[in-house]
């Protein structure tokens, strides 16, 4: 899968495939393919890059134009501790 959004978001903050690579702990070669597409983006490396850029992974594969990332779980956690009693029974935090 090609992922023009890495290169978009690394070109946006003026950074180098090597200085991505380095924060990812990986070659720039290895993050270069993963840039072309011909390398599948492993999970742990899409999350890091999301926490990375501020933005959410479906941002990056391009299954959503919103840049602006998910709440966290801690904020869900935080939200369900202000809702009234009656109405926790139905918001539900898996702790997995």
């Amino acid at each position: 899968m090609y992922l023009r959004r890495l290169k978009d978001l690394r070109e946006d903050r003026e950074l180098r495939q090597f200085e991505i690579a380095h924060i990812l702990k990986i070659t720039r070669q290895q993050y270069s393919l993963y840039e072309l597409g011909k390398r599948t983006l492993p999970i742990d490396l899409l999350d890091q890059l999301a926490d990375f850029y501020e933005t959410s992974s479906d941002y990056i594969l391009g299954r959503t134009n919103h840049k602006t990332p998910y709440p966290k779980m801690q904020n869900l956690r935080n939200k369900k501790e202000k809702l009234d009693p009656s109405s926790k029974k139905m918001f539900v935090i898996s702790k997995s």
